[in-house]
């Protein structure tokens, strides 16, 4: 399989990559600088000169209280830009895979959201992450994987937030307690991208890694592994407030995935361990 990943120098686009490469895959993994979402005609030469079998869309503006403020560019990004990426994959009749998000729902429910569950974003950032969607579905045979609080390495992300700050040196940590949402690291999700492409999957099928958990809860795993002296305060969302809403509960259903896949989804905490482990190895060299 001939891979051309836009987004390919983010968090996932180079799980993506290393994972496709690993099992024998042609992989051309682009950044913004060459494979920008704002510049179709671009996209659609780098598909003609490549010639993949699959295009992976994992580019998007995902700084979520940015998108409240520039809207438009969030828009234009994740919404029009999803559109230019599957239209550079029907240039060349090559697949399309898009990665999209657990806010273009409400984050008011009480149990997993099913794919067929009803969009109700509340922030920019879903607004636009649900337009992409329409977007990429409008390509035959498209594949979207919404995911959600994404970690590993290569991006920004929580665990390497916290560790910043215990790096400063801070020792009592305030994390909301009251956001309930499911970890997933990003080899994880790119295998299950991997195999839900070989299985021929198409439409919205949710993958995290499981258990839920709350902000909170998953900052105290991190120290519990890397440095237990750290403290965890749990405060509400009210305490510290953001543009951007977050959502209460914004965990997916992952039955569909798990059928599909012919496993049960992984353990974030063991992702959260390698993630760790690989920081560890790091600081020695």
């Amino acid at each position: 399989m001939r891979w051309l990943v836009f987004g390919g120098e983010g968090l996932l686009g180079r799980a993506v990559a290393r994972a496709a490469r690993r099992r024998g895959d042609a992989v051309l993994a682009l950044g913004q600088e060459v494979a920008d979402l704002e510049r179709p005609e671009a996209l659609v030469a780098w598909a003609r000169e490549f010639r993949p079998g699959v295009i992976l869309n994992a580019a998007a503006f995902t700084r979520v209280d940015d998108c409240e403020r520039e809207e438009a560019l969030a828009m234009a990004v994740n919404g029009a830009g999803a559109g230019h990426a599957a239209a550079a994959a029907a240039a060349v009749g090559a697949r399309f895979v898009h990665v999209s998000t657990d806010y273009v729902f409400a984050g008011t429910a009480s149990t997993p959201y099913l794919e067929t569950a009803t969009a109700a974003p509340q922030t920019a950032y879903g607004r636009s992450k649900l337009a992409g969607e329409r977007q990429a579905l409008a390509h035959p045979g498209a594949l979207v994987v919404r995911t959600s609080w994404l970690f590993g390495a290569g991006g920004p992300n929580f665990v390497d937030t916290m560790l910043a700050l215990a790096a400063r040196g801070e020792r009592r940590i305030r994390v909301v307690a009251d956001q309930t949402g499911a970890p997933t690291y990003a080899p994880h999700l790119a295998a299950a991208i991997l195999d839900l492409v070989a299985r021929g999957a198409e439409g919205i099928v949710h993958y995290r890694d499981r258990e839920p958990v709350t902000w909170a809860g998953f900052a105290r795993a991190i120290f519990d592994e890397w440095l237990p002296a750290v403290e965890i305060v749990p405060v509400t969302t009210a305490e510290v407030p953001r543009p951007a809403r977050r959502p209460a509960y914004s965990v997916l259903d992952v039955s569909t995935a798990e059928a599909l896949l012919g496993r049960r989804v992984a353990l974030w905490h063991s992702g959260l361990v390698a993630h760790l482990n690989q920081h560890r190895a790091e600081r020695r060299h």
